[in-house]
């Protein structure tokens, strides 16, 4: 008889492990509270003709992504129309613009522009890069990291100072850049890990050749199309998936989950792999039997919330490219505002996606979909005023970069999300938009363990969980914890 796993959540982490569950021949149900698969990748459209991805919009590390498809006998393309973004993004600054060629020739043409010789040392960046992304997502992110003994293998003990894992990030691209803009662009991916480029370790330097070398792309038809591919596969592997489904309660004997309470229904299991909040799942089990306590998750160092603005324009926008980075002041001070004194930033940086540049799937003809998104610290009140100030600032800010007027009059559908919104939605600790950071001591072993140690039958993934923040992480970590299960019952 079958054996039946529990997976809590629909999220990215959930998915792929329901997938290699399934594969592996368990009975795998999946309970999601909402209506659709997807946790933060969620999708929305609105009486108005407009498609909104809720939360993902950077499609970096494309390979990584296409593994989890070949590891079923399939691809991506078998799904949905992967586009290459060309230019990859702009950012904006006070002194002048940068727009990211699609090509990486032509990159290193804009970085010797600006900085005589910095073409070679982008050669030298991204070699060095591109090792770090070979041996990292590759060798060290795939360890389920119970203790450094896993991290022993002759490759990465000889990788070890090549890894760069005891450098800044700051003072690593200072190394190779003088130019402030160059500076802040080898910087900006780091900022999906969640914390100051002076606390991540220089290995994420991996980043920049997912992102830059790899290139940036965009699935037609939204973000939202990985998560519907991801559910097809783990449903034609057998996955059953269970929608508006809240789990309520853990029932333990023996230190053993025996079943789920499940909108007041009792339903046994034999394994649960909790692919929600990690904090909140260990809230439903008894305090001897949590991994940490609350002190634990107060010390932590949680990566940014953020202020979104789903916006659909009556009319398009000129001078606007799908991603856009506005820079203009400076990154130190807005991190400030999310790690020391957690308040609202002054001089706010922000990130406009606008899909309906490249995909005229996701809003009216010559109408435009802008997503709007301001990293802000974790648990700070985020009332429907200081919202609304802050999206008029956003605005402004664009309207001076487009030259289009009263973009506030051309708004047409609009809505908010922002701390209470993740708290509510995702239970999500402090209202975090990315898990946990990655920073030296939030790194493999020194993350959230992703079996619980009292419960036998209880695992977490997830971007709570190893390896961390990020979708192709996430994905990676639903693959992990489902090798933990299967090896368990070998």
């Amino acid at each position: 008889m079958k054996k039946k796993i529990a997976v809590i959540g629909a999220g990215f982490s959930g998915l792929s492990a329901a997938a290699y569950l399934s594969k592996a021949g368990y009975e795998v149900h999946v309970f999601e509270k909402h209506e659709q698969a997807g946790g933060r990748a969620r999708q929305f459209s609105t009486p108005e003709g407009f498609r909104f991805d809720m939360g993902p919009s950077w499609y970096w590390m494309p390979d990584i992504i296409e593994s989890f498809f070949s590891d079923f006998g399939c691809s991506t393309s078998d799904f949905f129309d992967l586009v290459s973004l060309n230019p990859q993004f702009e950012m904006v600054f006070d002194s002048a613009n940068l727009s990211i060629p699609e090509s990486y020739e032509d990159l290193k043409l804009l970085f010797e522009s600006i900085e005589p010789g910095a073409a070679s040392k982008l050669d030298k960046f991204m070699q060095s890069a591109k090792f770090k992304y070979e041996v990292g997502m590759r060798d060290f992110v795939n360890k389920p990291c119970h203790s450094w003994g896993e991290f022993l293998s002759p490759k990465i003990a000889f990788s070890a100072l090549k890894l760069d894992l005891l450098s800044n990030f700051r003072s690593y691209v200072a190394r190779y850049f003088l130019d402030k803009r160059l500076r802040t662009l080898m910087e900006f991916p780091v900022i999906f890990l969640g914390a100051s480029p002076k606390e991540i370790p220089a290995l994420y330097s991996l980043m920049n050749y997912g992102g830059y070398a790899l290139g940036t792309h965009y699935p037609k038809g939204g973000f939202y199309q990985l998560v519907l591919a991801m559910q097809k596969v783990a449903q034609i592997q057998g996955a059953t998936f269970h929608f508006n489904h809240n789990v309520e309660a853990l029932e333990i004997k023996n230190k053993t989950i025996t079943s789920l309470i499940i909108d007041g229904k009792k339903i046994a299991f034999d394994f649960v792999v909790a692919s929600a909040d990690y904090h909140h799942i260990e809230t439903l089990l008894p305090e001897d039997l949590k991994n940490y306590t609350d002190s634990y998750w107060k010390n932590r160092t949680f990566a940014p919330s953020c202020l979104i603005y789903y916006l659909g324009m009556k009319s398009t926008i000129p001078n606007l490219t799908h991603h856009t980075l506005f820079f203009e002041p400076d990154l130190d001070e807005h991190i400030a505002s999310i790690y020391g004194d957690k308040k609202w930033p002054e001089k706010p940086l922000f990130y406009v996606c606008c899909p309906s540049k490249t995909d005229t799937h996701v809003a009216p003809e010559n109408q435009e979909n802008l997503f709007l998104l301001m990293p802000v610290a974790t648990g700070i009140n985020d009332d429907d005023k200081t919202r609304e100030e802050y999206l008029l600032k956003m605005l402004k800010r664009l309207e001076r970069h487009t030259g289009a007027g009263n973009l506030y009059e051309q708004i047409v559908y609009k809505r908010s999300y922002c701390v209470r919104d993740f708290v509510n939605d995702y239970n999500a600790y402090g209202g975090n938009a990315y898990g946990l950071a990655n920073t030296l001591r939030q790194t493999a072993v020194w993350k959230p363990k992703i079996k619980n140690q009292k419960i036998h039958n209880l695992f977490y993934t997830g971007q709570l969980t190893i390896p961390g923040p990020g979708v192709p992480p996430s994905i990676i970590s639903g693959k992990i914890v489902a090798k933990e299960v299967i090896d368990l019952n070998l």
